[in-house]
Parts: C-alpha cells; structure tokens; sequence
C-alpha cells in the first residue's frame, strides 16, 4: 500500500503531488528545488548554495522516510545551464558516503518551477 511521506522540514507541495510516496521498500521523492523551508525563500546566491539546499530537503524527506543517503538507487538531475554541471556534481557528490553511488542522468530543460536553476528527484530502497 503507498504512504504519503511529509515533513515540514523540507518545501511543502506547491501543487497536486507529495513530498514522497512509499510503497513497500521503495521512497519515490518528488523533484527538490532549492527553497528553504523555514524562510520560504528561494536561494538564488550560486549553484553551489542551490545544490546544497536541494540535497537538504530530499535529507529531511528520507528522514521522514526512515532513509538516509544510503539508500538511494537512482537520482535524476535537471538543469538550466549544463555549464553549471561540474559545481552540481561537485556539492551532490558530498552527500554519498557510501562506495557505491546512486545511478542517474543530468539533463539541461529550458525552464524549472519558479524559474530554478536545478531540481532533483530520486528513489531510495530500504537495504
């Protein structure tokens, strides 16, 4: 049965989605921008600050899940400029501990939710 995964810890749903959805072993975490949840601001002050805010609240929604960065299997990377790639994958990479990082694709689009320079998703399986 799929659970509905929410934490005030990380940007609540601007639209008909959820955070998160579980499903038996599975945490299907829906598309991180880089808002902070606490000011409900965007950060606009460099990739690198944006990136680091994405990568915390998809932390907070695998706390919520009862999951870490451990368990994420697959991430998928949308950008607005692929010239900002290597800071991207410089400040995502920090977030895997583990010997084995996640599979994943990168890909510019045109245009991301309130005009962002990157957004995030991922799948995350309980070990």
């Amino acid at each position: 049965m799929k659970k509905s995964i929410l934490t005030k810890k990380a940007p609540l749903p601007i639209g008909p989605y959820n955070q998160a959805i579980s499903f038996e072993n599975f945490l299907f975490v829906s598309g991180q921008i880089p808002l902070n949840p606490e000011s409900e601001k965007l950060i606009e002050s460099g990739i690198k600050d944006e990136t680091n805010q994405v990568m915390m609240n998809i932390s907070e929604i695998l706390k919520e899940g009862g999951m870490s960065f451990d368990n994420i299997v697959k991430t998928t990377i949308f950008l607005k400029n692929m010239d900002d790639f290597s800071i991207v994958n410089e400040e995502y990479g920090k977030y895997f501990k583990d010997n084995i990082p996640p599979a994943r694709e990168t890909v510019q689009v045109s245009k991301l939710p309130l005009n962002v320079n990157v957004e995030i998703s991922c799948i995350a399986i309980k070990k």
